[in-house]
């Protein structure tokens, strides 16, 4: 041990850029929820999507099931191990926390939001709004990525970017796969990511807060 600080998960040069984001991507949440609230068939939106993905080929639909088995029971949790691990390996519990808070919240939100929209997919049984694979899947990415921009000294920009890119490859592959495989209307995967979006940052920043405090305190 160094007996230095721990750096904080969320950058303060990246807390108003990502602060801003995590803002729109609420809006954007709220706006889809409203407009697909109790509906139980695709928008035009989704009827085009799902034209244009159709027809994927049984190569295709292996890809699908094998990316959408990381945001099963058993894969996400292997996959938060993992990152888990590698956190503690790295001597970054607070970015273990981040993992473990992030991922959870996010999660948790997902499936409040499908009670209070109330959007079905294939039966009035199964909610759909937003995609649980898919922010799942993105606020790992993103708390991944603000590991690496942490230990990296990335700038405001390339920090920025690197978390932009990152959530966009990560939501973009379960999205694909939710679509592919008929769980979700694309929105409800615009939704999923977007919610990921919102939450992970808020869950850094709060992170932050009450490990500082902490610290305060034992000085």
């Amino acid at each position: 041990m160094t007996g230095r600080p721990e750096p904080a998960v969320l950058l303060p040069s990246l807390r108003v850029r990502l602060g801003l984001m995590a803002a729109l991507a609420a809006l954007v949440v709220v706006v889809l929820g409203v407009l697909y609230a109790d509906a139980g068939r695709p928008g035009r939106v989704d009827a085009r999507i799902w034209a244009a993905v159709e027809g994927v080929g049984p190569q295709g639909r292996h890809v699908a099931l094998a990316t959408d088995f990381l945001g099963e029971p058993v894969g996400a949790a292997t996959l938060v191990v993992a990152v888990v691990a590698g956190c503690l390996l790295l001597r970054r519990p607070r970015a273990a926390v981040l993992v473990v808070a992030g991922v959870g919240i996010t999660v948790a939100t997902t499936r409040l939001l499908k009670h209070l929209v109330g959007r079905t997919i294939h039966g009035d049984e199964n909610l759909s709004y937003p995609s649980g694979h898919t922010a799942f899947l993105t606020a790992l990415a993103l708390a991944v990525a603000l590991l690496a921009i942490g230990r990296s000294g990335l700038g405001r920009a390339a920090g920025t970017s690197l978390v932009l890119a990152v959530a966009l490859v990560a939501g973009a592959a379960m999205g694909w796969a939710q679509v592919v495989l008929g769980a979700h209307y694309p929105t409800d995967v615009l939704g999923g990511w977007c919610t990921a979006l919102a939450v992970v940052p808020a869950t850094a920043w709060l992170v932050d807060r009450i490990a500082d405090h902490g610290r305060w305190q034992r000085r």
